[in-house]
Formats: structure tokens, C-alpha cells, sequence
């Protein structure tokens, strides 16, 4: 039984420094911070919205709720369970869906927004990603660090809570 543990833990441990060294730490969304992302989006249904690194879901049940079509990539174990747990309770169930895959390996190429938190030592490989694969007009929302290649759009600073970053290709 204790084998079992601490092997189930190791997992846990193991997928989560994997997400830290692709540059995806899991911190969770403040519900302040869902609202701003959503306002910020300007979502409209039927929209595609993609959250690479999405956690615990909670943007990508937001932007689902709001009639997009959300879709979360997740590698660290713990919070893609979560994710995955959230889908049972929201109402857009359709909308819905969390992909355990690195989202490196995915083409991001029919979003209409994309979302992030990731740290910035991964953005020039990034960029050049969203370059290539995003359409004309898709936004990309970065939480906390900017661009230093792009120039933003909008910017959503709030005292005491961190800043979005908000481009269109």
C-alpha cells in the first residue's frame, strides 16, 4: 500500500517538475483575474480559445461557459485531474475539453485567442510558434510578463494584482 503512495506521488512530482522546466508553472487564476482574462478576450460564442499550460481549467471552463470553444493543454498530472474534474460541472460541457499533451506539439493554427501564464525564458521559442501557426487577427493574451518582441495592444494593469498583455497577429 505505502509502494503505492509513493509511487502515485512521485508521479504527481515527477509530471510537475516536467511542466516547470518546459516553462509552465501551476499557479492558479484568481477569480478576479478569470474575469479580467475574459473581459480583456471579448469572447463571443463560437469562438476557439486555447489556454497551453491551462492548469486547473478554470480559464478554459470561463472561456467555455462564455460560448467559445475552449480547449486547455496540460502536462503536470495534478492539475490536469483537476481540469479534467472541473469539465463535470460546468453547464457548456460541449465546449469543454482538456488535452493532456504538450502543447508544443500541437498546431494552434484555427485559434482565435490564445492564453498563457508560462515563464518568459520559453517566449522566443513561442513566438516563433505563434508566428508561424496563428491566423491573422487571433489574440494572444499573455499573463504577467510581456512580449519583449511585440507590441501590445491593450494592456490590463490592476493595482496589486499581475498584468495581461494583450496582441493580435
Amino acid at each position: 500500500m505505502y509502494l503505492i503512495i509513493f509511487f502515485t506521488i512521485l508521479v504527481f512530482l515527477i509530471t510537475y517538475i516536467y511542466g516547470n522546466a518546459r516553462g509552465a508553472p501551476w499557479v492558479p487564476s484568481r477569480k478576479h483575474d478569470v474575469q479580467r482574462f475574459l473581459t480583456l478576450a471579448n469572447i463571443t460564442p463560437g469562438q476557439k480559445v486555447y489556454d497551453i499550460g491551462c492548469g486547473d481549467g478554470r480559464l478554459v471552463a470561463a472561456a467555455a461557459e462564455a460560448g467559445a470553444h475552449a480547449v486547455g493543454y496540460e502536462i503536470s498530472l495534478l492539475p490536469f485531474l483537476l481540469a479534467k474534474f472541473r469539465g463535470l460541472f460546468i453547464k457548456n460541457k460541449k465546449n469543454y475539453k482538456i488535452i493532456y499533451k504538450d502543447f508544443w506539439h500541437c498546431n494552434l493554427g484555427d485559434a482565435d485567442v490564445i492564453y498563457f501564464f508560462l515563464l518568459p525564458k520559453i517566449y522566443n521559442r513561442l513566438q516563433k510558434k505563434l508566428e508561424k501557426e496563428l491566423k491573422n487577427g487571433a489574440k494572444v493574451i499573455a499573463y504577467v510578463w510581456p512580449i519583449s518582441e511585440w507590441e501590445p495592444e491593450k494592456i490590463d494593469k490592476v493595482n496589486n494584482f499581475p498584468t495581461y498583455y494583450m496582441y493580435k497577429r
